[in-house]
Order: C-alpha cells, then sequence, then structure tokens
C-alpha cells in the first residue's frame, strides 16, 4: 500500500526518465555521437535516477512516519479526551447517586409513617426531582447546540413558574417570596434559562431558614440584570471565587453533605453559551444575591454555544 502511494506520487517523474532516455539514444544516433560517449552518459543518466529515486523515496517513508506518528497522537490526545470524559462523567455519577438515594430513602420513611405528611413528601419529592434534572442538564450540556431556541421571552413569566415548581418548600418552610419589576422581555432560551434559575433557587432554599427570597430585576446600559437575592447563611468571602468551579461544594457544602458542585458549574457554562453573565455576591450570615446578566441585544445562535 506504501509503495503503491509512493509510484502514484512519483509517477510523474517515473514516467519522464524513459521518455527523455529514449529521446537522448535518437538524438544521439541522428548525429552519430560516439558509442562510448553514449555509454558514459547513459550509465551516469541511470545512476543519477536511481539515486534521485532512493532520495525520493526515503523522503517519502520519512514524510509516511511522521504522518503516522501524528495521526497517533491526535489519536492519543482523543483516546486520552474520551477517557477523561469517562472518568468525569463516572465520577459524577458516583456522587448524583449517592446524594439521590438520601432523599429517596427520606421518602421511604415518611411514606412508611402511620400519618403521612404530604408537605414533607413534596419537599423530599422536589429535591428528587432537583437531582434528576442536574443529570439531564449535565447529559445534555454537550449537545446544547442542537437544543438551543433563542426567543423573546417575559421574564415575568420564567421566574414565577419556577417559582410555582418551589412552592410546597416556601410553604412548608414558612418562607416569603417576592417580585419586583420583572416586567422585562429577555433574548434567551426559555428551557435553559429556566434551569438556571431552578438552581439558584434550589440552592438559595436549601441555605436559606428563615425571611425568605426576592426575586427583582433592572435594566443597567442595555442590559437586563435579574438579581435573585435570599436571607440564607451566606457564603465565605474566600468561596465565592470559587463556587462556579466544578466539584467545589465550600464550607457551606460540606457542612450540608448534600451539595454535588455540580449544580452552578453548569448554571455558568449555560450562562455562557447563551451569552449571559453570572456572579455572586455574599457576606457570612447576611445572605446572597445571583445576578444574572442577560444582553438586549439581538444575538445569533451561531454566535453563542459553547467555544
Amino acid at each position: 500500500m506504501e509503495n503503491k502511494q509512493f509510484f502514484k506520487d512519483n509517477k510523474g517523474f517515473i514516467y519522464v526518465f524513459p521518455f527523455f532516455l529514449v529521446i537522448t539514444i535518437l538524438v544521439a544516433s541522428l548525429y552519430e555521437v560516439n558509442k562510448e560517449y553514449i555509454f558514459y552518459f547513459i550509465t551516469f543518466y541511470i545512476i543519477s535516477y536511481i539515486i534521485a529515486m532512493v532520495m525520493q523515496y526515503m523522503n517519502h517513508r520519512k514524510n509516511l512516519e511522521l504522518y503516522k506518528q501524528q495521526i497517533e497522537l491526535i489519536n492519543k490526545d482523543k483516546d486520552n479526551s474520551d477517557i477523561d470524559k469517562i472518568r468525569e462523567n463516572e465520577d459524577f455519577f458516583a456522587l448524583w447517586t449517592h446524594q439521590i438515594k438520601t432523599p429517596i430513602s427520606a421518602l421511604n420513611i415518611l411514606l412508611q409513617a402511620d400519618d403521612i405528611n404530604k408537605s414533607e413528601c413534596r419537599e423530599e419529592l422536589i429535591k428528587i426531582e432537583d437531582y434528576v434534572n442536574v443529570a439531564l442538564g449535565y447529559i445534555r450540556y454537550d449537545n446544547m447546540g442542537n437544543d438551543l431556541v433563542l426567543e423573546e421571552y417575559s421574564l415575568n413569566e420564567i421566574v414565577k413558574n419556577v417559582v410555582k415548581k418551589y412552592a410546597p418548600v416556601f410553604i412548608y418552610n414558612h418562607l416569603t417570596i417576592k417580585f419586583e419589576n420583572l416586567d422585562y422581555k429577555i433574548l434567551t432560551d426559555d428551557k435553559w434559562f429556566s434551569f438556571i434559575l431552578e438552581q439558584v433557587l434550589s440552592n438559595a432554599l436549601k441555605y436559606t431558614k428563615n425571611g425568605g427570597i426576592k426575586v427583582s430585576a433592572s435594566d443597567c446600559d442595555g442590559e437586563i440584570k435579574v438579581r435573585i437575592s435570599d436571607t440564607g447563611i451566606g457564603i465565605k468571602s474566600e468561596d465565592i471565587q470559587r463556587v462556579f468551579d466544578k466539584g467545589f461544594t465550600g464550607y457551606n457544602g460540606r457542612m450540608d453533605k448534600k451539595a454535588s458542585g455540580i449544580g452552578l458549574y453548569l448554571s455558568k457554562k449555560i450562562c455562557e453559551s447563551l451569552g449571559h453573565k453570572i456572579s455572586i455576591e455574599s457576606k457570612i450570615n447576611s445572605g446572597t444575591t445571583v445576578i444574572i446578566t442577560i444582553t438586549k441585544d439581538r444575538l445569533n445562535k451561531s454566535d453563542l454555544i459553547k467555544n
């Protein structure tokens, strides 16, 4: 196969030699050139040709080896990347499986009681649904571009639909919910933006035991800033810069033992893919505010997705 490729790449050079050799012999015969000179010339010509062909072949072999090495490196990088992705998925689902067992076990205990508390059952069901949504979001994110619908949506409707899902948790924990200035149209993807809000609200509810949550929006220099503020335990200053890192749970997560470190990581990645920004402001014992910044400019789908 390699030799065939060599002859295919050098067929012009190969065919030219006999052509010029025949022309040389014909011209020499026509002008009655001394046969000894013809012999020396043809011998020199053949030797030069053979040397040139050998050099060409060696160069071909060298290039072929380099090409093979490059292919091997590419395949090795691809294999390593695939292996890393598989390990990453294994780590995530090992943690996810361990964590989703907690609300399932709690629900199982609640259902065995003689007097079933429906509010507590609903709260555990919501936790299970949140874990399932995180897993689905984690799986679908790699192919997010195939599932992206950029349109103008009512911010008020999206927020209230998401909050409605958590109504039993607000009621059971006696937490308030306030909406302020949400009458904006935002350019986003309804499903993915709702996923982000769900992760933010889920975290806010997890770490807020008293008071409540406020969702507000404002127009700042051509951008809509959506703020989700809670009166929870807050985040340590040294943890704020890392809350969006994959697998990072921080002090609160270590104390809570239920954080996966995936929800906010995915939220940030999705925000970037949608052309949004997300940031956090917080102080210990003073609550936390998550800020989602949405541009009002018209965006093209091809400009977004993952880099």
